[in-house]
């Protein structure tokens, strides 16, 4: 049974049961002796005691990771948690999926830890606009922006996601591409999923292209499995295509597999350009070309803002880091 749960069945919001399971002001007594309600019948408790040790004597700081076959985001956690223990910290790792509710799990993990500070390692910022405002500890956007997310205790380090995207699309059409696909994420629960499609859109509106993104595109997680799917559907509806873009480096390895078991040649008969510069991008055959991010300089960065923050020394900050197109051998100049 988690505060989750108990929202759904007694019918009220996560943050009003937050509320009512801390004692906060700010419920009225219909909400709160209908969630008590819920509570006692499951026999949901906080040990208090407990809590109140936690709070005083508590060194952790939270890491919630939205997609569990992220790449990326594995590397950037092995960065993290040992700066975060360099730190004199603990961290405390969630896994959830990216249908989930990262701000509900920060809720959660609030209640039950009580952590310093948390890190939020994929985000949808619709989840934040709803919830976030009953999270008090300082939190780090890791790889997502928060610049329109007006929280004092949300701070983010990313790249600049639609003009990297733009980038991307840009040289495809640099190597004489016009019939470009996409294979995106699942734009309602990824903010970076949503940059990178404007990007791409702002590219072929630049240089006159047309885009119809019911037959050049698909939608993926970002994910191996999640690339070759979406590509294997790309290619059967999409038969004249020369170039793709995937969102993630994970994508693109999955969807370069789709295109060699349907009988393309890459970069010979399709290139393929990925999105996070991964280390198993630089050893496939052949070579991804991608977009790369700073992931060393970005996790350093987020725990330098969090430790701050947590420290009292400074209030939320949002940072843009740069981005690097790195050509490797999955493009090629198109032959006319």
């Amino acid at each position: 049974m988690t505060i989750k749960d108990i929202a759904k069945e007694s019918g009220y919001g996560v943050g009003t049961v937050s509320r009512v399971l801390n004692n906060s002001p700010g419920v009225s007594e219909k909400a709160r002796k209908r969630i008590l309600e819920v509570v006692e019948k499951h026999h949901f408790r906080l040990n208090n005691a407990a809590k109140l040790l936690k709070q005083q004597t508590n060194n952790d700081v939270a890491i919630i990771v939205k997609g569990t076959k992220n790449l990326l985001f594995a590397s950037l956690l092995v960065t993290l948690q040992r700066q975060i223990r360099e730190s004199g910290y603990t961290s405390v790792i969630y896994y959830i999926t990216e249908d989930e509710h990262e701000v509900e799990q920060a809720i959660q993990a609030s209640i039950e830890r009580s952590p310093l500070g948390i890190l939020f390692l994929g985000s949808n910022k619709e989840n934040f606009r709803e919830l976030f405002s009953y999270v008090d500890v300082p939190c780090v956007l890791v790889t997502n922006s928060a610049d329109d997310l007006e929280f004092d205790n949300l701070s983010s380090v990313a790249v600049d996601d639609c003009q990297a995207a733009f980038c991307a699309v840009e040289y495809l059409i640099s190597l004489g591409h016009e019939k470009i696909g996409i294979l995106g994420g699942e734009m309602e629960h990824s903010n970076p999923a949503k940059s990178r499609y404007k990007g791409c859109l702002e590219a072929f509106e630049k240089h006159g292209i047309c885009f119809d993104p019911a037959t050049h595109y698909a939608n993926s997680y970002f994910t191996v499995e999640g690339g070759y799917h979406a590509m294997t559907k790309l290619l059967n509806q999409s038969k004249d295509l020369t170039a793709v873009f995937a969102m993630s480096d994970v994508t693109a390895i999955g969807a370069i597999r789709a295109a060699k078991d349907q009988g393309y040649r890459v970069p010979e008969d399709i290139s393929v350009i990925g999105y996070d510069g991964i280390e198993m991008g630089q050893y496939m055959v052949p070579k991804l070309t991608t977009i790369s991010q700073p992931g060393e300089q970005i996790a350093q960065m987020c725990i330098t803002l969090l430790l701050q923050a947590i420290g009292k020394e400074k209030t939320a900050v949002r940072m843009t880091v740069p981005f690097e197109l790195n050509v490797g051998e999955s493009t090629i100049e198109i032959r006319k």
